[in-house]
């Protein structure tokens, strides 16, 4: 008698698991959307601002670059909105400008590589 009670009591115990996962999945992919949908806002926001902020003449050098390094891009976006944002740039960055930045910024991060050859001798040993 206590063998169908138990089995009747594993089945909605099993139900109830199921539709909680269930339920949790739906959460778990309206907070992905929900995060997804922040993350677009805020490349919007960060385009518009870009967009206010640089020539046309700079946007375009900047998005030939983001082709190539779109890392080397992300960090001088970040440079010059960090710029504006504490009323550094007045008025819009020009190309020449860019460029000089560009050059500023490659000085900055140039990786100078340094080769050390060590030559080790080999020890012969005569078996005498």
């Amino acid at each position: 008698m206590a063998d169908p009670e138990l089995e009747a009591i594993r089945q909605r115990r099993m139900q109830e698991l199921m539709a909680e996962r269930g339920m949790g999945s739906q959460q778990n992919s309206e907070q992905q959307k929900a995060q997804e949908e922040a993350k677009r806002e805020a490349e919007e926001q960060r385009q518009m601002m870009l967009s206010q902020i640089l020539s046309t003449e700079a946007r375009e050098r900047l998005a030939r670059i983001a082709l190539v390094k779109p890392e080397k891009a992300r960090g001088v976006e970040d440079v010059i909105l960090r710029a504006a944002q504490m009323g550094q740039i007045a008025e819009k960055v020009t190309e020449a400008r860019l460029i000089s930045l560009l050059e500023q910024i490659n000085n900055q991060t140039t990786k100078q590589t340094k080769v050390t050859i060590q030559r080790r001798r080999s020890v012969l040993e005569d078996d005498d």
